[in-house]
């Protein structure tokens, strides 16, 4: 996953040191160790699900990385637990659970002098939805691939595209990101059933997230807005639209060693009220997620992340308990 912003350079500076006399090879085998796992933050599992979508918690996604990393990603989701609807609903008792997969790819390259990074996550999601519709209670499973997910960051403060010789030397201090997610229409899809896998429907995710290093100690704060196109098949033959969510984040993340670490996350999120045919639902948005992310170092070029996040407080929408688990792997270009 991500080195931590104060070790990192520590050893990096001095195993850069060494390197300069030292042969090319030693230096890319030796250094590799202290880079290879930074990057994993934005590939953080997701489940596609409409429902869970603004809850998620990714530290470090905007900490600058050297240019020329690769990295690939696997991992599982899985989140419980009950979906909250307005009073005046027929649905009532709604509770899920959603299990997701996630193969995923990411590139750290310059753009313009600085350090960008582009990332795809293809996911892979099953479940079951039950509830009571009126008097009688009603189960559904679903399971297919979900909606591909495409992320594009780039550091515009404390991020300069250095390649891991030069990124070794410099010392961490504030950095300023910003990024674009686009979710696309990929997904399983079916106008004929209420509950599907896809949304059948473009979203995009523009955010802005601060990071500060502070000796072992990591501080990030995210502000984003989810906005959505229209879903002009849904059920019934209907047309149903989104209004806009604003998403805040917030990591305080403490390293032990290199690759090691722990975080604690917050999220909040406001917005989404839905529409059918015009008409209002009434179904606007407004809760608090608390979790806590551990990095833990396999190999140098390996790591594992897992995760727990819970709703602290829950107006309308998913009341879950999400556990994640992610490996990856990463590499440097010759």
């Amino acid at each position: 996953m991500h080195l931590p912003p104060d070790d990192v350079h520590h050893k990096a500076r001095r195993s850069a040191k060494s390197a300069s006399r030292k042969p090319k090879v030693w230096y890319a085998r030796h250094d590799r160790r202290f880079f290879i796992a930074r990057y994993c933050a934005v590939l953080l599992i997701f489940a596609a699900a409409n429902a869970i979508r603004a809850q998620e918690l990714e530290p470090r996604a905007y900490s600058p990385n050297p240019i020329g990393t690769n990295f690939i990603l696997t991992g599982v989701t899985r989140s419980s637990g009950d979906v909250l609807f307005d009073p005046s609903s027929p649905l009532e008792d709604v509770s899920a659970s959603i299990n997701a997969g996630v193969l995923g790819y990411g590139r750290i390259f310059g753009w313009l002098g600085r350090s960008a990074s582009a990332t795809i996550a293809v996911p892979y999601v099953w479940g079951e939805v039950s509830g009571n519709v009126g008097e009688n209670r009603r189960a559904v499973e679903r399971s297919g691939l979900a909606d591909v997910r495409l992320r594009l960051a780039v550091n515009l403060i404390g991020g300069e595209a250095l390649t891991p010789r030069d990124f070794a030397r410099k010392k961490p201090r504030t950095s300023l990101g910003t990024s674009l997610v686009v979710v696309a229409p990929t997904g399983e899809y079916d106008s004929t059933k209420l509950i599907n896998i896809g949304a059948n429907r473009w979203a995009f995710k523009p955010e802005i997230g601060l990071s500060q290093p502070l000796d072992r100690w990591f501080f990030e704060a995210y502000a984003g807005v989810w906005f959505f196109s229209d879903n002009d098949s849904y059920y019934g033959g209907t047309r149903r639209e989104q209004q806009a969510v604003t998403a805040l984040q917030a990591h305080v993340s403490y390293t032990f060693r290199p690759q090691l670490w722990l975080a604690g996350d917050v999220t909040y999120y406001r917005g989404g009220e839905t529409s059918i045919d015009g008409v209002s639902n009434a179904n606007l948005q407004e809760n608090l997620r608390m979790g806590v992310t551990l990095s833990v170092p396999l190999t140098g070029s390996q790591s594992l992340k897992l995760s727990w996040s819970d709703g602290t407080t829950t107006r309308i929408g998913g009341d879950f308990t999400t556990y994640a688990l992610a490996w990856q792997y990463a590499w440097f270009d010759d």
